[in-house]
């Protein structure tokens, strides 16, 4: 299996982790999604990461499909059986991707011309993802385990907030969902998945 990734996606890490906790390899292919010349789109048509070629040749797009499909590969492990089980994962992992999706329209914004940037634009994002923060910080649970999909989702969204909007430091006022961080930051899969620039 092959995955297009570049180092500093979320939405990468996410399926890294989930590939890591399965125990699967995968190949590794760096895309550049903005560069024009890109070859991403032969593969993945929306021309972004990540994208997992499987070993048939079937391309699966995007993060929540690809994390679903390793997951067959080892059936139950991070996407719990039952309704009463699963759903619960998906809807973190659902809260969790919008974090992220608020959080990378808020940045993408930012790197535009300043007189074409709207601040309302980027006001909007911060509160979807304040909302969205203060609302895992009353659905936490106390630990991390079983580890599943809305857990990695919520590492992803996280770390992403530390990595690209430090100085608004997310623990402030949500003690419970540090609490939940600091059970989860070392794990390896979590540790060794860290992103760069």
């Amino acid at each position: 299996m092959k995955l297009r990734y570049s180092t500093t996606s979320p939405y990468v890490r996410k399926v890294t982790i989930a590939a890591q906790e399965l125990g699967l390899t995968l190949a590794r292919a760096p895309a550049a999604p903005w560069d024009p010349d890109t070859d991403l789109p032969k593969e993945n048509p929306l021309g972004k990461v990540p994208s997992l070629t499987a070993d048939d040749g079937t391309v699966y797009f995007d993060s929540p499909v690809i994390c679903e499909y390793l997951d067959s590969l080892a059936p139950g492990k991070l996407f719990p059986a039952g309704h009463a089980a699963r759903l619960p994962a998906l809807r973190l992992q659902a809260a969790a991707d919008g974090i992220l999706d608020a959080a990378v329209l808020r940045l993408l914004e930012g790197r535009r011309p300043p007189e074409l940037q709207m601040e309302s634009w980027r006001n909007r994002q911060q509160a979807a993802v304040s909302r969205t923060l203060d609302w895992l910080e009353a659905e936490i649970s106390a630990g991390p385990e079983p580890f599943h999909i809305g857990h990695i989702a919520i590492v992803c969204a996280l770390g992403y907030l530390d990595f690209r909007f430090a100085a608004e430091d997310w623990r402030v006022g949500r003690p419970r969902l540090a609490a939940w961080w600091s059970q989860v930051e070392n794990r390896p899969s979590v540790r060794e998945t860290v992103p760069e620039e």
